[in-house]
């Protein structure tokens, strides 16, 4: 046998035993302490909240309370007692625990049932803890509801889920619900300095911050991370021993990233990945904690909101110094891109690239677009350089008119002859071998003047504006027909009914019914009205949709054999003589 004490974590040893130490959740404990004063007990109470918050020892506090037989005046329960001993013990027959994650059958609650009928032994009530009440099948739900209804005097049932969704309808209505907060980064803290006070045990400020952020609101969690540091750390528990152990990213890894990317060195951005990817963080969790230290950021810009910050006072003045540097569309952007990659991580092909491409748009936020200006000028150079704008300084354009002239097969024509009002020179003129040393300045700018004009002349064909007639629109018809084959009804009636065309190019598309020209209008004629402008390339195209006439229904095709029959009997007195003499019946 070692002569080693048995060691008790944290999470058991320092369960609180009254509500006056329930951490974080005082309007429950005060609310049920006012029902224990004023005797207004419940027989079925349901706790739901997320785990660790105190929703089982919420439930052990109050059976002992309502049982003990000397109550304080703060209504705690006095621990001396036998119901309080028996409790402690564990060895109190008047409160049972049962664990619906195991026990979830109909048979479990039958027998349950029936041990409900059984009055306490010490105490005033039987309790039963129920926990995990959403693990129940749904046959045992059922089974339990009458015993829930209408229990016994002395029973009172208290049910405690994680997964308040799941529990039917019908239990809820007979249970008073008391919905359990997460337990905020402060009051964690708070415990977790007392608890090491007793432990006599040295912990940083910011490590036991760190511990309170990574048990998302859970006090168990809390103590559970609590207990492995000091394993691991010993009696003295620093923050850099934390963070490796937990294996949390140092929030300087984030400071140092965000001010390369302010400053635009998506290089640096990039080794700093790499760094933390080699030391075996999740390039997920990565990604998620840069989007929180962004958020950080920019409360800090605002006093008001500056108290939002669950963080270590010290960390506290280094983020509000790296946020005065950081503007707020910097950090709007920022934020804009890392939710973006975060939501898109898993399902990237290349989840690296994914962070790595987002890393390179956080650091070019700030930096100027260069390339902006180089894909304006290169088509200047390449396409049609007779088409240029008129320059603002008649000087530049000295410059490129030189150059024309040392071409030989591109004569000019004399500056006199530039004089004449703006019109192209027909073709027909004869050439000119008189070619001015000096071309005058005046006589430059009549020249651009009039390549600008001829621009504009040629502009509306370039434009959409091209001219077409009923023949090619009857082509284009058809091709429109064909390209709507996916919509067998739109296609024949497309295929049917020949457009018509108005001076002003209005094409008129007649249908056969008010209910297919609204379908039309709704679903297609977007979609038509852009093949059509595209394929005549006329972007003033209209495309109106109407309902044939009733002359023009007359002279529709007959398709079933009682019209064609009844067709020629109507047109056609010999068909008639026909069907006399051979007494033929229509059908």
């Amino acid at each position: 046998m070692w002569g080693m004490e048995r060691f008790i974590v944290s999470a058991r040893k320092y369960r609180p035993t009254s509500f006056e130490t329930l951490i974080g959740q005082e309007n429950i404990a005060k609310t049920l302490k006012n029902s224990i004063l004023k005797n207004q007990l419940a027989h079925a109470y349901l706790f739901c909240g997320p785990r660790g918050v105190g929703k089982t020892t919420s439930a052990r506090i109050f059976a002992k309370t309502i049982n003990c037989l000397n109550l304080s005046e703060n209504m705690d329960p006095c621990g001396v007692c036998e119901s309080c001993i028996a409790f402690d013990e564990s060895r109190s027959f008047s409160i049972h625990e049962l664990d619906a994650a195991s026990n979830n059958s109909v048979d479990d609650i039958r027998l349950l049932n029936e041990k409900v009928r059984i009055p306490p032994q010490i105490g005033k009530y039987s309790v039963y803890i129920i926990d995990e009440v959403h693990m129940l099948s749904p046959s045992a739900f059922n089974a339990f509801l009458k015993t829930l209804e209408e229990p016994p005097a002395h029973a009172i049932f208290i049910l405690a889920t994680t997964e308040k969704h799941k529990i039917i309808p019908t239990i809820l209505s007979r249970c008073q619900t008391y919905d359990f907060n997460r337990i905020s980064v402060e009051d964690i803290v708070r415990n977790l300095t007392q608890i090491a006070e007793r432990e006599k045990i040295k912990i940083e400020t910011e490590a036991m911050h760190i511990i309170a952020r990574k048990a998302d609101g859970a006090m168990r969690d809390a103590l559970t991370l609590f207990d492995q540091s000091v394993a691991f750390c010993g009696e003295n528990i620093t923050y850099d021993q934390v963070i490796s152990n937990l294996n949390v990213l140092d929030y300087e890894y984030y400071i140092r990233l965000t001010n390369h990317l302010l400053a635009g060195e998506h290089t640096d951005a990039l080794l700093i990945f790499d760094e933390i990817l080699s030391k075996g963080f999740n390039a997920l969790h990565f990604i998620g904690g840069l989007s929180t230290h962004l958020r950080d950021l920019l409360i800090c810009k605002d006093e008001r909101s500056a108290k939002l910050l669950e963080l270590a006072p010290s960390l506290i003045e280094k983020y509000v110094e790296q946020s005065r540097n950081c503007p707020v569309n910097f950090l709007y952007n920022a934020l804009n891109i890392t939710t973006t990659c975060e939501a898109g991580f898993k399902q990237s092909g290349n989840q690296r690239l994914h962070i790595e491409f987002a890393l390179v748009k956080l650091a070019r936020i700030n930096t100027p677009q260069e390339v902006i200006p180089d894909s304006i000028s290169e088509p200047k150079v390449s396409d049609k350089p007779e088409i240029k704008e008129k320059p603002e300084n008649p000087a530049k354009a000295l410059v490129p008119e030189k150059k024309e002239e040392t071409v030989p097969e591109k004569k000019e024509e004399p500056a006199v002859e530039m004089e004449t009002p703006k019109e192209e020179i027909p073709a027909a003129q004869p050439k000119n071998t008189y070619t001015p040393s000096t071309p005058s300045i005046k006589g430059m700018i009549k020249k651009v003047e009039e390549k600008s004009v001829k621009a504009e002349q040629e502009k509306p064909k370039e434009s959409g504006e091209s001219e077409f007639d009923l023949e090619m629109l009857e082509k284009v018809w058809e091709e429109m027909a064909e390209a709507e084959k996916s919509l067998p009804r739109l296609k024949t009636a497309i295929s049917q009914i020949k457009p018509k065309l108005d001076a002003d190019k209005t094409i008129h598309f007649r249908v056969v019914n008010d209910l297919q020209k609204s379908w039309i209008e709704k679903n297609c004629k977007t979609r038509l009205l852009a093949f059509l402008r595209d394929k005549l390339d006329n972007r003033f195209i209209e495309l109106i949709v109407e309902v044939e006439s009733a002359e023009e229904t007359k002279e529709t095709k007959l398709y079933m054999p009682e019209e064609k029959a009844k067709f020629l009997l109507e047109n056609y007195p010999e068909m008639r003589e026909l069907q006399k003499d051979l007494k033929l019946e229509l059908k």
